[in-house]
């Protein structure tokens, strides 16, 4: 480092010439806040992570199942970070066409475990970037494997972070460009009073809750921003990301986006009307939590409980808001108002009715930021409860104000099975 860079960012650092003590390393809190847990939780070499594994699989034990979910969620995490090591150098080496390596100035898996450290705060990139957590995996990969073909590109000018954020937005834009997503409002039903609806954006999809992911950013996951960003063009949604969300400069988004600071400002004038017109008018009073707080987990146990065959339907209408708004992405199911809602759970919860779906079981999830049901139903006649629907509640002054209901695809991205018995 110069002394007149960023040590986190690479971003040029405020002016001292009137000042006097030591030189700032750092641009702002938030950098010097990034700094700091790095150094207390830096990334683990291979060898390291390869030990770690090693100590979590020896230790594992069904009982007591707390720790031992714990344990089997850790040891998950270990091997999938070894085995996109592993992946991405093995295509790296595919690459030499030679019998020879061209050069021996990178060492494939130093390089790749490099990346890695980077891995997930460019997947919530990404995924702010889609709204499908399916892209955002396929896009961070393009990502390392553009980060290594342009490796040599690569000389220092900015942070190793920023050079990436580079790669991984021009990604992203790459793939919106190719896959045209318009959100469009969804048809009405016929014989169903729903009133106006809402929009459809078969795309969307939810994001497993990790605290070290999504930290400090609940609001810019939520659901109901990342369906009004999907709403900006591509270009005004980076701006919007990388300047409002990620708190980059203007002239650091300008730089990356190879576009001046007037544009990236006229972008911002552009899009910030439209987010407002299409999140909730009284989101900016909602509680800014990491994780759901103690009573939107009450709630959630409550919703789980009535959601059975046995469940209480008094129950739910008193936790449903009267206006609640139920989305089904990809399906181009919706209910707008709580009567529509629970005559139709009614009757799939009903033994007795023509339509009766099956029995239902739930566990507690997190998507997010937000609580999650994730639903198992037995068919009549089977015994196995099987994965069926993510429910993802947004709670508003205690009641449930919007219920996203996703397929289970991804459960085992929560750490969910796909059968209970």
């Amino acid at each position: 480092m110069t002394g007149k860079v960023c040590g986190m960012c690479g971003g040029p650092l405020p002016s001292k010439a009137d000042s006097r003590g030591r030189t700032a390393l750092y641009c702002s809190a938030a950098c010097r806040q990034r700094a700091y847990r790095s150094r207390r939780d830096p990334a683990p070499d291979v060898q390291t992570l390869i030990a770690e594994v090693g100590r979590v699989a020896n230790r594992l034990a069904p009982q007591p199942p707390e720790e031992f979910l714990t344990d089997l969620t850790s040891l998950t995490s270990g091997v999938g970070r070894l085995r996109r090591i592993a992946q991405l150098a093995l295509r790296t080496k595919d690459e030499n066409v030679t019998s020879e390596p061209v050069t021996e100035t990178v060492d494939e898996v130093a390089f790749a475990g490099r990346i890695e450290e980077h891995q997930r705060e460019l997947r919530v990139h990404c995924y702010r970037m889609v709204g499908s957590y399916d892209d955002a995996e396929d896009l961070v990969q393009e990502t390392f494997l553009r980060a290594w073909r342009g490796r040599e590109g690569f000389e220092g000018r900015s942070s190793f972070r920023a050079w990436l954020y580079r790669i991984a937005t021009n990604t992203c834009l790459d793939f919106l460009r190719r896959n045209k997503r318009v959100p469009r409002p969804y048809d009405p039903l016929p014989d169903v009073e729903q009133g106006e609806p809402p929009q459809f954006l078969p795309w969307l999809q939810p994001f497993p809750d990790d605290s070290a992911e999504i930290a400090e950013t609940r609001e810019t996951m939520e659901l109901v921003f990342l369906a009004a960003i999907q709403h900006l063009p591509p270009k005004q949604r980076a701006v919007v990301i990388l300047n409002d969300v990620l708190g980059w400069k203007a002239a650091e988004t300008a730089d990356l986006l190879e576009t001046t600071v007037a544009s990236v400002t006229s972008a911002l004038q552009r899009a910030r009307p439209t987010l407002r017109e299409r999140l909730p008018e009284r989101r900016t009073e909602w509680a800014r939590t990491v994780r759901p707080t103690d009573e939107e987990q009450a709630i959630l146990r409550r919703y789980m409980a009535a959601a059975t065959a046995n469940g209480d339907s008094r129950v739910m209408a008193e936790l449903l808001r009267e206006d609640v708004l139920v989305t089904m992405p990809p399906n181009p199911l919706w209910f707008s108002g709580r009567d529509v809602f629970l005559e139709f759970v009614a009757r799939s919860l009903d033994p007795a009715s023509p339509t009766y779906f099956g029995e239902w079981k739930h566990l507690p999830a997190v998507a997010n930021g937000l609580p999650a049901a994730a639903g198992y139903v037995r068919r009549p006649g089977t015994r196995i409860y099987r994965a069926q629907v993510l429910d993802v509640l947004r709670i508003e002054d205690g009641k449930v104000a919007e219920i996203t209901a996703f397929e289970p695809h991804l459960f085992p991205a929560f750490g969910l099975p796909l059968t209970l018995t």
